[in-house]
């Protein structure tokens, strides 16, 4: 019988690898709290008439990216959500969150794209995404790129190894539709020049042929209307006030008057952090203010802006980088000899745990040999090791796996009741002399 496989671009995330994910995922939710932001989680179905009026009906990923279906049960139009910001401003609005004030929100979760899948753009993938529903001050644009800066150093990321952050401003509706108009005529007297997608998106999204990776374009983009030309006071001291904070607090940018977003709700204030070091998916941030996204989905008007994260892309970044090694999936691994000994491991190893340690018991019958290999192959700290006369005194043998010369490795033999201190002291002491 053939095996079933997983679907292409929908990746299975396993051990060690989802270790290092977790170790990310905690270090990105700390930094995200310690700004003042509350977890939120919006189901990964919603109606497909949310992403076309959210992000609008000639865009590439309504066109042609988004999974939807017809559900058996009632007819209903349903997509697996190609993005998070909509969903979240439908839950906000649905459950009136913004009642008392406005609301600093993230997310963590897949998101669902039909295209070819490549290294850093899957079908499925995965984004940590902020919302600051509410806002409309610059300072929370600030904010919110200051927090992202933040978040490369606590992941470790040096300044020269972070990606660059790239800024720019689409102004209001109005100022937006004169430089469209500005670009469907300049674009319209050179059609004999434009790709194929560029020629569709002259009439539906002009905007997006800046965006165009053809070089054969290059030159003809390049000579575009820019948007900047069209930018009146308010928008201007908006952006002004973005790049003061970001000069004051020593966060380096670089203004992109080319840089546009893909979805339809996007004004003033919006960025990208990227890098070279992964190819041509090289942008691993990207967000910007959406002031009237509430309104437009039939909320009270409330100005907002967030940013999503690429999860994939941020681990390729942090492993090209320095190879991230996983933490120990366990604190100690518990051998076991001797005549029935098994119940009595168990007894061990839920004291053990009840001391806040991760404990992984052997299972089974083998040598202490075998088992000690295993312990060592766990990537434990410890090896906890009870035989007869551990059992029968209430004690256990604790001995360091991780220290300087394996050869000559600390151990101690402690009561049940003192094993779960002993243990932290010499795991601490493991840690220090590895430096993790």
């Amino acid at each position: 019988m053939d095996k079933i496989v997983g679907v292409k671009g929908m990746n299975d995330l396993l051990p060690p690898q989802s270790a290092i994910w977790e170790s990310v995922e905690q270090q990105v939710a700390d930094v995200f709290r310690a700004y003042g932001y509350a977890a939120i989680r919006t189901p990964i179905v919603e109606p497909t008439a949310l992403f076309i009026r959210g992000i609008g009906e000639v865009t590439d990923i309504v066109e042609k990216e988004m999974y939807s279906f017809t559900d058996a049960l009632n007819g209903e139009q349903l997509t697996l959500r190609p993005e998070n910001t909509a969903a979240v401003v439908r839950a906000c609005i649905e459950h009136n969150l913004l009642y008392d004030g406005p609301r600093r929100l993230w997310y963590l979760g897949p998101m669902f794209r039909h295209e070819r899948p490549q290294k850093g753009r899957y079908r499925q993938f995965h984004q940590f995404g902020v919302e600051a529903l509410g806002y409309g001050q610059p300072a929370v644009d600030a904010e919110q790129l200051l927090m992202i800066w933040r978040l490369w150093e606590t992941l470790g990321l040096s300044v020269a190894d972070r990606p660059q952050l790239q800024l720019n401003s689409l102004g209001d509706l109005s100022e937006r539709l004169a430089h469209r108009q500005a670009l469907v005529d300049y674009f319209s007297a050179a059609k004999d020049r434009l790709d194929a997608d560029s020629q569709r998106r002259l009439q539906t999204n002009p905007l997006r042929i800046l965006d165009s990776k053809n070089p054969d374009m290059a030159e003809l983009i390049s000579g575009a209307p820019k948007l900047s030309s069209f930018l009146g006071q308010a928008s201007r001291a908006h952006q002004d006030a973005v790049c003061q904070a970001l000069t004051v607090a020593g966060v380096p940018f670089q203004m992109n008057d080319r840089l546009v977003r893909g979805l339809d709700y996007y004004n003033l204030t919006v960025f990208e952090w990227v890098t070279d070091r992964l190819g041509a998916q090289g942008t691993v941030c990207g967000g910007g203010r959406y002031d009237s996204l509430v309104e437009q989905m039939g909320g009270k008007p409330a100005p907002a802006c967030g940013f999503a994260i690429g999860v994939e892309r941020l681990i390729a970044l942090l492993e090209e980088v320095a190879p991230v090694a996983p933490a120990p999936g366990v604190d100690v691994y518990l051998a076991h000899f001797g005549e029935n000994s098994e119940p009595a491991a168990l007894h061990a190893a839920e004291a053990l745990r009840s001391q806040g340690l991760r404990v992984a018991m052997h299972s089974g019958a083998a040598s202490i040999k075998s088992q000690m290999k295993k312990a060592d192959g766990s990537g434990a700290w410890l090896a906890a090791i009870q035989g007869d006369d551990e059992r029968q005194a209430g004690t256990m043998v604790i001995k360091a796996l991780r220290g300087p010369d394996p050869s000559k490795a600390v151990q101690q033999t402690v009561s049940l009741a003192q094993a779960g201190m002993v243990a932290k002291q010499m795991i601490q002491e493991q840690r220090t002399h590895s430096g993790a």
